[in-house]
Protein backbone atom coordinates (compact mmCIF):
# COMPACT_ATOMS: atom_id res chain seq x y z
CA UNK A 1 0.00 0.00 0.00
CA UNK A 2 2.18 3.03 -1.16
CA UNK A 3 0.10 6.19 -1.16
CA UNK A 4 1.47 9.23 -1.05
CA UNK A 5 1.71 11.12 2.39
CA UNK A 6 -0.33 14.26 3.26
CA UNK A 7 0.91 17.38 2.11
CA UNK A 8 0.76 20.43 4.13
CA UNK A 9 -2.06 22.27 2.40
CA UNK A 10 -3.69 19.07 2.15
CA UNK A 11 -3.59 18.80 5.97
CA UNK A 12 -4.77 22.41 6.65
CA UNK A 13 -8.02 21.91 4.32
CA UNK A 14 -8.55 18.88 6.25
CA UNK A 15 -8.25 20.61 9.42
CA UNK A 16 -10.57 23.38 8.43
CA UNK A 17 -13.39 21.09 7.17
CA UNK A 18 -13.16 19.54 10.38
CA UNK A 19 -13.19 22.32 13.00
CA UNK A 20 -15.30 24.59 10.33
CA UNK A 21 -13.16 27.46 9.82
CA UNK A 22 -11.60 29.05 7.34
CA UNK A 23 -7.80 27.65 6.42
CA UNK A 24 -6.00 30.45 7.29
CA UNK A 25 -7.28 30.06 11.04
CA UNK A 26 -6.20 26.09 10.56
CA UNK A 27 -2.79 27.39 9.23
CA UNK A 28 -2.28 29.37 12.05
CA UNK A 29 -3.04 27.09 14.60
CA UNK A 30 -0.70 24.41 12.69
CA UNK A 31 2.26 26.45 12.14
CA UNK A 32 1.28 27.59 16.28
CA UNK A 33 0.96 23.55 16.92
CA UNK A 34 4.41 23.03 15.70
CA UNK A 35 6.38 26.03 16.53
CA UNK A 36 5.25 24.53 20.39
CA UNK A 37 6.16 21.71 19.76
CA UNK A 38 9.85 22.45 18.40
CA UNK A 39 10.13 24.66 21.18
CA UNK A 40 9.41 22.02 24.18
CA UNK A 41 11.81 19.53 22.39
CA UNK A 42 14.67 21.59 21.30
CA UNK A 43 14.45 22.44 25.33
CA UNK A 44 15.28 18.85 26.16
CA UNK A 45 11.48 18.57 27.35
CA UNK A 46 8.53 16.00 26.24
CA UNK A 47 5.41 17.15 24.26
CA UNK A 48 2.03 14.05 24.38
CA UNK A 49 -0.63 14.86 21.56
CA UNK A 50 -3.14 12.56 23.11
CA UNK A 51 -4.16 9.76 20.62
CA UNK A 52 -1.22 10.32 18.72
CA UNK A 53 2.21 9.82 20.50
CA UNK A 54 4.76 11.54 22.29
CA UNK A 55 7.51 13.87 20.86
CA UNK A 56 10.58 13.87 22.96
CA UNK A 57 14.61 14.54 22.48
CA UNK A 58 17.38 12.33 23.54
CA UNK A 59 20.91 12.12 23.31
CA UNK A 60 23.02 9.80 21.83
CA UNK A 61 26.68 9.62 22.76
CA UNK A 62 29.61 9.71 20.38
CA UNK A 63 29.92 6.70 18.29
CA UNK A 64 31.85 4.76 15.37
CA UNK A 65 30.05 4.85 12.23
CA UNK A 66 30.73 3.61 8.82
CA UNK A 67 30.28 5.71 5.25
CA UNK A 68 28.38 2.91 3.16
CA UNK A 69 29.90 4.18 -0.44
CA UNK A 70 33.90 3.94 0.51
CA UNK A 71 33.62 1.54 3.87
CA UNK A 72 35.50 4.23 5.71
CA UNK A 73 34.75 4.34 9.28
CA UNK A 74 34.95 7.12 11.56
CA UNK A 75 34.30 8.83 14.77
CA UNK A 76 30.86 10.69 15.20
CA UNK A 77 30.50 13.48 17.95
CA UNK A 78 27.76 12.75 20.19
CA UNK A 79 24.53 14.73 19.04
CA UNK A 80 20.50 14.77 19.93
CA UNK A 81 17.98 13.39 17.75
CA UNK A 82 14.00 13.37 18.66
CA UNK A 83 12.24 10.31 19.28
CA UNK A 84 8.48 9.73 18.71
CA UNK A 85 6.96 7.34 20.90
CA UNK A 86 3.79 6.37 19.22
CA UNK A 87 0.07 6.17 21.05
CA UNK A 88 -1.69 3.25 21.42
CA UNK A 89 -4.69 4.47 20.41
CA UNK A 90 -2.88 5.06 17.18
CA UNK A 91 -2.29 1.80 17.14
CA UNK A 92 -5.27 0.26 17.41
CA UNK A 93 -6.66 2.29 14.41
CA UNK A 94 -3.89 1.14 12.21
CA UNK A 95 -4.61 -2.31 13.17
CA UNK A 96 -8.23 -2.75 13.11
Amino acid sequence: MTTKPMTKTQLVAALAEATGSDKASANACLEALTQIVSSEVAGGGAVTLPGLGKFMCRDRPKRMVRNPATGEQFEKEADRVVKVTIAKALKDVINA
